[in-house]
């Protein structure tokens, strides 16, 4: 089963509440099943969004899953947290010396080009809920998931230990995130290995 086929067959199997369809419908019509992840880092490479999307589900529902979690919230949180990056990265090249050769080559890159500048993940919790009616914590969850690499972290917000406090899907969502992008991801980009 190929990678899309895998998102699909999750997606399908736990997301069953209204405009789940429609979500669906919609990623068809962006580029989320050939984006990368990240510009230089872990997915710079056609496909990096999609792969990265289910190594985050899979280390949320090995490591993190508990009796009374929902799978539909697993599903949704780690296929989709990143959804704000489809139709956002553009392909190109830049020229880079082969220190072997001296020669400049092109090598592919990509840039950003942001039609709808909202936040990384109150973006995506804004495009999922276009269809998708999300609950508190699931919302709460993919718009933390960049832990201390979120702006307002950075900037001083303390809205996040609260969220981390109040709703533990956030903190495994966090959790899955940073091991999909920095243990199983580690050399992915083609830009940068």
């Amino acid at each position: 089963m190929d990678q899309r086929e895998e998102f699909l067959s999750i997606f399908s199997q736990h997301v069953t509440r209204p405009g789940a369809d429609k979500l669906l419908a919609w990623l068809d019509t962006t580029d989320f099943f050939r984006a990368p992840a990240s510009t230089r880092f872990h997915g710079a490479c056609a496909g990096g969004l999609l792969m990265h999307s289910l190594n985050v589900y899979h280390c949320l529902r090995e490591h993190y899953f508990e009796p009374g979690d929902s799978e539909e919230s697993f599903a949704l949180c780690a296929l989709l947290h990143d959804v704000c990056k489809a139709n956002f990265y553009k392909p190109g090249t830049r020229n880079v010396k082969n220190e072997a050769t001296g020669q400049w080559e092109k090598v592919p890159t990509f840039t950003i080009e942001d039609a709808f500048p909202y936040g990384h993940g109150e973006k995506s919790v804004f495009l999922i809920e276009r269809f998708v009616r999300l609950k508190p914590a699931e919302a709460v969850a993919i718009r933390w998931h960049m832990g201390g690499f979120d702006d307002a972290a950075r900037g001083g917000c303390f809205a996040i230990s609260q969220a981390y406090d109040q709703y533990p899907l956030a903190v495994k969502l966090h959790l899955a995130d940073l091991e999909a992008t920095y243990l199983k991801e580690k050399g992915t980009s083609a830009v940068r290995r």
